[in-house]
């Protein structure tokens, strides 16, 4: 053992006078600082692109019909640009951070994945389509956006630097997340659980610092938020336990189908409609995006965006749904992702489980409070479901409508949807992520290569 390790206090003198650790440290804060910025403006650009979308379409009957042109002709353009200049922008973005922090790709590989062009283009991208009134959320891609910020810290960091590339994407990635949401807690766990699955990160300080840092300037801006509300009814009794158990079931199987889906417009399969939209990219999407516009229609426009309007109306029990709302959601979020526009599926997934809690209840006659617990339970269920991280879903949902009592009961509904998602399909991240990375990458053929979903 050496001198320094027999001497504590002389680890804390060289702690304190090392100038380049402590630099070190006030880059990564700052960055920190920079990404809670971003995500700040992500978030207004965002909601003023969504805003602006419903003020067009609520302007007579010629605004209520409009999306059918406006809706596709959008998307197509939108569609060009990312072919164009942002091919790494595709999808919610979550796949690429998990590729660049799974796989052992060049750095080159690494930018085409995750940087600070892709990030501003990622968040241009997606306002675009919450102005087309596509049915997607800014949330998953903030992940991209806050990973991509971070990572230009290493360029600043001195030679000696612990800190690699690897944590810092991990910091980023779950600092975006935390501000996106509000979640502090719920950032730590998603990169506990959807980011290092492979490899833990050794610098475990330094996200939960990053979280604080760019979650301080998120609330400092936005305000401390809960985008869904409070829950104004969390007192459960044994009434609950069949309906709350469907819904765990419901959740499960719709989630798996929903990733199951989402994987396989990606991979692409052996039918025509995957042989169209091979051929004709463009014509495809005017016509995913022209689908998603008669649903928006149908629906009054409760469809489009990322849904929080309708799902914090069911938690605050003042409002109700249109019919079948939770399939035209389900299906114009599928068909959203199908276009191959940037487009993210957390605040949807979060929309589309409230409606199956919300339906559940009405089959089971419970009205009133006395639903909104299934319909956080719904919340939980599909979005743990999809992306089967039921630690990351039950924490995101319990601090998003403030349901500290429920904790027991969320973790048991995530548990089960996640389970009976497992039997259906593989965690989507993973699978996606796969397809972005070619097989040499991994030294032999990655998990989901050469494989159909």
């Amino acid at each position: 053992m050496n001198e320094q390790h027999r001497d504590p206090w002389q680890r804390v003198r060289n702690e304190v006078v090392d100038l380049r650790q402590w630099l070190d440290r006030g880059i990564v804060i700052a960055f920190a600082v920079a990404t809670g910025l971003v995500v700040v403006g992500f978030t207004h650009l965002a909601e003023f692109a969504s805003h602006t979308f419903l003020r067009l379409t609520d302007s007579g009957t010629i605004g209520r019909f409009a999306p059918l042109v406006w809706t596709p002709a959008l998307a197509v353009a939108l569609l060009w640009l990312t072919r164009r200049f942002a091919a790494g922008t595709q999808g919610s973005g979550i796949p690429q951070v998990v590729a660049a922090l799974e796989y052992p790709i060049s750095e080159r590989q690494q930018s085409g994945l995750v940087s600070l062009p892709l990030s501003l283009q990622k968040i241009a991208l997606v306002s675009g389509g919450l102005l087309a009134g596509l049915s997607i959320g800014r949330e998953g891609p903030t992940v991209q956006v806050g990973a991509g910020v971070m990572q230009q810290a290493r360029r600043w960091l001195s030679p000696g630097s612990t800190i690699d590339a690897h944590d810092l994407l991990v910091a980023g990635a779950a600092a975006g997340i935390a501000a996106a949401f509000n979640t502090p807690l719920g950032g730590v766990i998603f990169a506990i659980e959807q980011l290092s699955r492979r490899r833990g990160f050794s610098h475990s300080g330094l996200v939960i610092l990053s979280i604080v840092m760019s979650g301080l300037v998120a609330v400092s801006l936005l305000g401390n938020l809960t985008y869904f509300g409070e829950l104004q009814a969390q007192r459960l009794d044994w009434s609950l336990l069949v309906p709350g158990l469907a819904v765990a079931l419901a959740c499960g199987l719709a989630g798996g189908l929903f990733s199951r889906l989402i994987v396989a417009s990606f991979r692409g399969l052996p039918d025509r409609f995957c042989a169209w939209r091979a051929r004709h990219p463009f014509r495809f999407a005017a016509a995913c995006a022209l689908a998603v516009a008669v649903i928006g229609i149908v629906s009054g426009q409760a469809t489009a965006g990322a849904g929080y309007a309708p799902t914090r109306a069911l938690l605050e029990g003042q409002g109700d749904v249109p019919a079948l709302y939770t399939l035209l959601k389900f299906c114009a979020t599928w068909l959203s992702a199908w276009t191959g526009l940037p487009a993210g599926v957390f605040a949807p997934s979060l929309s589309i489980g409230a409606g199956i809690g919300h339906d559940v209840a009405w089959l089971a006659g419970i009205n009133g409070e006395a639903a909104i617990p299934l319909i956080a339970f719904g919340m939980v269920g599909f979005l743990s479901a999809s992306t089967q991280g039921p630690l990351t879903a039950f924490i995101i949902v319990m601090e998003m409508v403030a349901g500290q009592s429920l904790v027991l009961s969320l973790m048991a509904v995530a548990l089960v949807a996640t389970g009976v998602s497992r039997l259906l399909t593989p965690p989507m991240f993973a699978e996606l992520a796969a397809l972005l990375v070619p097989p040499s990458a991994d030294g032999a053929q990655s998990p989901a290569a050469g494989r159909t979903a």
